[in-house]
């Protein structure tokens, strides 16, 4: 059975810059993490489902991404009790309140815009490490 890492974030955004540029900003905040990349919800539940790695502390998801929705793989992690604990904070592009309010049912932990701007996104995942440094073990 798979352990929790508490130094590992997943960031699932089909979009190369967003993934970039969402590392970056986690970089200037805590560079001891080790942040992966997974371009699809699809290759999140692999990779959740392979007994090779280590579960995740947090979860960062995409809602809009080709092929699976982020909100289904978001039903499809809160249905699976190996891995329903892990924090996923939904961080989309979507303003929509149809998509803030089906991720908080489906069991997402934060509902966040992707901030406009790099600096806003610096304090944004200031703010995410600081929410989940408990479970990152970053005090």
């Amino acid at each position: 059975m798979k352990s929790n890492s508490s130094h590992l974030i997943f960031i699932v955004d089909d979009d190369p810059d967003d993934r970039q540029i969402i590392l970056d900003a986690f970089l200037e905040n805590s560079p001891q993490i080790d942040y992966v990349f997974i371009e699809n919800a699809e290759a999140l539940l692999e990779n959740l489902y392979s007994d090779q790695s280590e579960f995740p502390s947090l979860i960062l998801l995409d809602l809009n991404m080709p092929g699976m929705l982020g909100l289904q793989a978001l039903k499809e992690i809160r249905s699976n009790r190996n891995f329903s604990h892990i924090p996923v904070i939904v961080l989309t592009t979507s303003t929509l309140e149809q998509d803030r309010k089906a991720s908080y049912e489906l069991g997402a932990n934060c509902f966040l815009k992707k901030p406009d701007s790099y600096n806003r996104l610096v304090d944004l995942t200031q703010s995410i490490l600081k929410l989940w440094q408990n479970d990152l073990s970053l005090s």
